[in-house]
């Protein structure tokens, strides 16, 4: 009976252990759903270490293409807050995906979706002409399908619609997770340069042991000491071998990751991701022999105190059977890298509608749907109006309206809002190309090539002055507007420069400025600048409209209200904000005195 008590204790025990592991994991999944459902439409609020920093622009510098978003227009407009508020991903894949969007502006209508499906130059051939096939007995309606494909808008609208298979996906991505300090793409490089290794020294040893313990039949002695022999050969060259592949091991690890991960995202009825589940399942079946290598190859380490991992850890020992199921991964690995990046590709974009469906809902200022007009090919300088616009990542911002068909000079006091707006001008139109979605109540332009110069400052590694960086920074622009006009094909520019050429005098400063600026009204380009120097709203007055913002003092102090108006600005505050601040009054009345002389008479003797 004693025993019989023991055994209820031990099957107790366990049964009490597995009741609170399957408890508390149940607990844990109620909770982060929790977290899913009461994280949407909100500003993200999550901490990001340097290691995570360095790693989300994997897959956008693994992907360069020509018209991305440079690193001085990137910084220039504080695209990293920018990405940061709007990353409510929650898998590598996604929040990687997320930045190379960011980076890269569609440049034709439905660019990146294509892309997506299709790696090779042949599938893409394909798949364009089954859809002008489909178009021609289709047509295109107002739902805003192209040749019976679900378009990026539909995808967005329709999570932000169905919220029960979307938190069922956030779910599903949070399971996956993300990929600690390494880049998805770090892992993918690091296997690309291994060399691959035969294993057939390996297999050639295994079967060594057959005639070994044959032998020790005919001759116990010497079959025992061919045996030995054999054994320790094995588990010495086995440890030299297992500490190479060993950091290798969480690359293929997150591989393998990646491919239960799609197999379970197409086991999900997501109606909308119809034609990327069928991709998806197409790639994840290629690897079968990877599959089948990853089971034998990366069981579990005896580390963690499982009988049968001990087991198997002496199996390999002997006979090297992971040593050749990692040469066999890494095989497979290399031959289908291709399909490895469509399956990141084809999820970190499924991700990326939840989050710019969530993004959406947090713009508590409201948004709107881009309206493109001639696909990526103008010949004059095109129109774009914007109506309610406002910078995303202000709170309770002015909003206001502008309709430009050639340049924006922008004229107005210090800290009146020039900067700011020009900012929002070019964020707006870059969301349009990226995310299809804008901080404004209606906005209709073309697809551009999107470039700035404005917060620019000193080179001090380089050895540069603060003039010699700006005069480079507004030479690519230059570059980039020749190259239109040579090739009329290509997408127009739009440009922004902030205080041009800030960093020199101001007799040499009027001159070149007024030339580069008419360099830069030319078909193909729309420019839009902010300047203090009034001269330059005579000077260019034939080629770009006047727009100012304009401030008022009341009690000793100075209100902006941040309202764009046409025409230039008549006002200055320079001056006045001596006053306020504290500077002696003769300094004031003086200094008042030198400007009016030199505005009534262009001299200042």
């Amino acid at each position: 009976m004693e025993w019989l008590t023991v055994v209820a204790i031990v099957i107790g025990v366990v049964l009490a252990i597995f009741l609170k592991g399957a408890f508390d994991e149940k607990s844990k999944k109620k909770r982060l759903k929790w977290l899913i459902h009461d994280r949407y439409g909100k500003t993200p609020d999550r901490d990001y270490g340097d290691e995570e920093l360095s790693s989300i622009p994997g897959y956008f510098s693994a992907h360069q293409k020509k018209g991305q978003i440079d690193d001085i227009t990137w910084n220039d407009l504080g695209m990293d807050q920018l990405y940061f508020r709007m990353n409510h991903t929650y898998s590598s894949a996604g929040q990687e995906y997320l930045y190379y969007m960011l980076r890269t502006p569609e440049m034709r209508e439905r660019e990146m979706e294509t892309e997506m499906l299709f790696s090779t130059e042949k599938e893409l051939l394909s798949s364009t002409e089954n859809e002008m096939l489909s178009s021609k007995g289709n047509g295109t309606g107002s739902s805003g399908k192209t040749g019976g494909r679900i378009s990026m808008e539909e995808k967005i609208a329709y999570f932000s619609e169905n919220e029960k298979e979307r938190e069922e996906l956030q779910y599903a991505f949070m399971q996956l997770g993300r990929s600690g300090k390494y880049s998805v793409y770090d892992y993918l490089e690091y296997l690309d340069k291994l060399g691959e290794s035969s294993s057939l020294t390996a297999i050639v040893i295994d079967l060594l042991f057959i005639p070994a313990i044959l032998t020790m039949i005919a001759s116990p002695p010497f079959g025992m000491l061919f045996l030995f022999t054999l054994i320790s050969i094995n588990i010495y060259s086995y440890m030299k071998k297992k500490q190479e592949i060993e950091p290798y091991l969480t690359s293929f690890a997150y591989v393998r990751r990646i491919l239960d991960f799609s197999k379970q995202l197409v086991s999900m009825d997501i109606p909308v991701l119809k034609e990327e589940w069928k991709r998806l399942k197409e790639l994840e079946g290629r690897f079968g022999k990877f599959r089948y290598s990853a089971m034998l190859g990366m069981r579990g380490s005896s580390m963690a105190g499982d009988p049968l991992s001990i087991l198997l850890d002496y199996v390999n020992m002997l006979l090297h059977l992971d040593i050749i199921c990692f040469n066999s991964m890494l095989r497979e690995v290399k031959k289908h890298m291709t399909d490895i990046d469509r399956m990141i590709t084809i999820t970190g974009r499924a991700e990326c509608y939840i989050a710019i469906s969530s993004y959406r809902a947090s713009l508590h200022q409201g948004w709107c749907v881009p309206c493109f007009e001639t696909n990526g090919r103008m010949g004059a300088c095109g129109h774009l109006e914007l109506k309610g616009l406002y910078h995303p990542l202000l709170e309770d911002a002015v909003k206001n309206d502008i309709c430009v068909e050639q340049g924006v000079l922008l004229t107005g006091s210090n800290a009146s809002g020039k900067s700011t707006f020009l900012k929002a001008v070019a964020v707006n139109a870059l969301l349009a190309q990226t995310i299809n979605t804008c901080a404004a109540d209606f906005y209709q332009g073309d697809r551009y090539q999107i470039m700035t110069s404005m917060a620019l400052r000193d080179d001090l590694e380089g050895g540069e002055s603060y003039y010699i960086v700006e005069i480079k920074s507004l030479k690519r622009i230059l570059d980039v507007a020749r190259q239109h006009e040579e090739d009329p094909g290509t997408n127009p520019v739009l440009c922004f420069v902030d205080e041009v050429l800030r960093g020199t005098n101001t007799v040499e400063r009027i001159a070149a400025s007024t030339k580069i600026l008419q360099s830069l009204h030319r078909p193909g380009v729309l420019c839009f600048a902010a300047t203090h120097d009034i001269e330059l709203t005579e000077l260019l007055a034939e080629c770009y409209d006047n727009y100012h913002f304009e401030e008022e003092i009341e009690e000793g102090d100075i209100l902006f209200n941040y309202v764009l108006r046409t025409g230039k600005a008549v006002s200055r505050n320079a001056i006045r904000l001596l006053g306020i601040i504290g500077y002696e009054e003769a300094i004031i009345e003086e200094a008042e005195g030198l400007a009016s002389h030199f505005l009534n008479t262009g001299s200042w003797t």
